[in-house]
C-alpha cells in the first residue's frame, strides 16, 4: 500500500468522509493548506450527499485534480485537467467495476435501511479502501506526465 493510499484511508478511518480524506491527502502531498480543504468536498460525500450519484472518493479526487491541473482564467485550456480526470475516473472503474456509490456499496445510503445496510454490513471498510485507491490514483497520475492530446 502507497503512503498516499494509507493517508487516504487514516483519514476516513479518523472520521473524515470519503470525498474530504481524498482531497485533504492530496492538498497535504502539494503543502496546500486553506480553510477551504477539506469542507469544500463535504457535499460530495457519500454520493452527493447520500442522493447515489458519484463516489465521494472518485469526486474528491476530481477535486483534488482541479485543484492541481485546473485552470486560473477562460484563456487557459481545460484539456490537462480533463485528461488527469478521465484516466482517473477509468482507473477507478476498472479497479472496482463502477463509480457510482450506490452500485459500489449495494446500499442506497438515502434511505433508513440503506443506513442500516452500510453499519450492519461494516460498508465503512469498503468506503476506505474507496478513499485510500482515489487519493493513490490522484498521486500516480501527479508523479506520471500525462500524454499530450
Amino acid at each position: 500500500m502507497s503512503d498516499m493510499e494509507a493517508r487516504g484511508r487514516e483519514l476516513f478511518d479518523s472520521g473524515m468522509y470519503c470525498a474530504e480524506a481524498v482531497l485533504k491527502t492530496i492538498a497535504e502531498r502539494q503543502g496546500i493548506e486553506s480553510d477551504l480543504v477539506p469542507g469544500i468536498a463535504t457535499g460530495l460525500c457519500a454520493g452527493m450527499a447520500r442522493k447515489g450519484g458519484p463516489c465521494g472518493a472518485m469526486t474528491g479526487a476530481i477535486l483534488a485534480l482541479g485543484m492541481i491541473y485546473g485552470r486560473n482564467n477562460p484563456d487557459q485550456s481545460v484539456q490537462e485537467t480533463f485528461d488527469a480526470v478521465r484516466v482517473m475516473m477509468e482507473k477507478f472503474e476498472d479497479r472496482f467495476g463502477s463509480t457510482n456509490c450506490t452500485e459500489l456499496l449495494n446500499a442506497d445510503l438515502d434511505t433508513k435501511e440503506g443506513r442500516q445496510a452500510f453499519n450492519d454490513q461494516n460498508l465503512g471498510e469498503k468506503c476506505s479502501e474507496f478513499t485510500g485507491v482515489a487519493a493513490a490514483l490522484v498521486n500516480e497520475i501527479l508523479e506520471k506526465p500525462l500524454p499530450q492530446t
